[in-house]
């Protein structure tokens, strides 16, 4: 591998594309648990920096938020648990991504590790703003866009849709670093 395609870094585990150019998906960079890597994580916030990112971390820590820092990334911090108990957190997540989407933000949203919670947060997204007009058509979507089937508990964020509030303008200067 040559000098130049490390500075370009290196696509985090599981990046999708939830809307090309400009909502993506994945892992948390460098990886979660006892699989996190330094090195990988340096490389993945590189590459995010490269590709013109702001990073929504929904992680309950504040992991990598320094990385993103010291490297020049943008980023905003929402803790997102997947709760299905209350739609606020469901509600305060999208509003943020709506935010960076509206002011022509590219995002990529990640969770400590690419799961249900992350996947229907994105289909309930596409759901709340109107991109997709029906639950069970969004559902599909999601399975095709993550190729494979979304969970009960996926599949719960995505009901939990119809107790959000709509979407709203929130100014960029309380979410974003």
């Amino acid at each position: 591998m040559t000098k130049d395609k490390w500075a370009q870094g290196i696509k985090p585990r599981d990046f999708t594309w939830v809307l090309k150019d400009r909502i993506a998906a994945c892992e948390r960079p460098g990886g979660y648990g006892s699989d996190h890597r330094k090195v990988r994580r340096h490389q993945e916030i590189i590459w995010i920096r490269e590709q013109g990112f702001v990073v929504v971390s929904l992680c309950g820590a504040t992991q990598n938020l320094h990385n993103y820092k010291e490297l020049g990334v943008r980023y905003s911090h929402v803790p997102f648990d997947g709760s299905v108990a209350s739609p606020t957190g469901l509600t305060k997540a999208m509003n943020v991504m709506h935010d960076h989407i509206s002011c022509g933000d590219r995002i990529v949203v990640h969770r400590e590790e690419f799961d249900e919670r992350i996947m229907g947060l994105m289909a309930a997204y596409l759901l709340w703003t109107n991109l997709v007009n029906k639950g069970p058509e969004v559902l599909s979507i999601a399975e095709h866009l993550f190729r494979r089937e979304l969970s009960q508990t996926a599949r719960e964020i995505v009901a939990l849709v119809d107790k959000c509030p709509p979407p709203e303008r929130i100014g960029r200067s309380d979410r974003s670093v």
